[in-house]
């Protein structure tokens, strides 16, 4: 049993917790609160079905099985760490700022760029997607890579466009759309922002 405390404690999401592994510093154990296994559940089976059709796990946070621990199952997954060892922080982070959207510009669109193309291109499915479930990983002083870390995983009753390229486009075109849209409805006033989503579509 892997034993976690506050130490540990990295953040919280609508139903889980997420901490440090103790053992591995290159993992992180997120544990669901009591009666909210579903979305754990239905995350890991979206998991099982990407790893079947070998898709490139560069922009999402992989899933490495159950543990047990002090606070109940636990499921281990990547932890997005900056060059300097430091946990990565969220996209949400670098859009708060102006000044640091600004300062990150090239390389935040850049990363942008590159995971749209990368869902795109590997067909993953996210419930939705969100700025503070995105990372941003950091090299020196440059985004170098974003990281999908939560709500990898898709609700349809019929999951057709997990077998369908042409399905999946589509349903992937809405999903981005609608967090272009999410982030420039919460971060109205970052005119770099604006700037920077209207550099995606040129």
């Amino acid at each position: 049993m892997i034993k976690v405390d506050n130490t540990y404690f990295i953040g919280k999401g609508a139903h889980r917790e997420c901490y440090r592994h103790p053992e591995n510093r290159n993992f992180c154990i997120k544990i669901s609160a009591s009666g909210h296994t579903k979305e754990s559940e239905r995350e890991k089976k979206y998991y099982k079905h990407l790893e079947k059709r070998r898709i490139s796990w560069e922009m999402i946070s992989r899933y490495h099985g159950d543990i047990e621990t002090n606070l109940g199952p636990g499921s281990v997954f990547d932890l997005i760490l900056d060059r300097d060892a430091a946990i990565s922080k969220t996209l949400g982070y670098y859009l708060a700022s102006e000044e640091k959207t600004k300062k990150y510009y090239d390389s935040l669109t850049n990363s942008l760029f590159a995971l749209k193309k990368y869902l795109f291109d590997n067909r993953i499915i996210t419930m939705n997607l969100d700025p503070s479930n995105i990372l941003c990983q950091r090299s020196d002083d440059k985004i170098s890579r974003l990281f999908i870390i939560d709500n990898i995983c898709n609700t349809e009753f019929i999951p057709i466009s997990s077998y369908s390229n042409f399905f999946a486009k589509i349903k992937l075109a809405r999903k981005w759309d609608r967090f272009e849209k999410r982030m420039l409805n919460i971060y109205k006033n970052n005119k770099a922002l604006s700037d920077m989503i209207r550099s995606l579509h040129v």
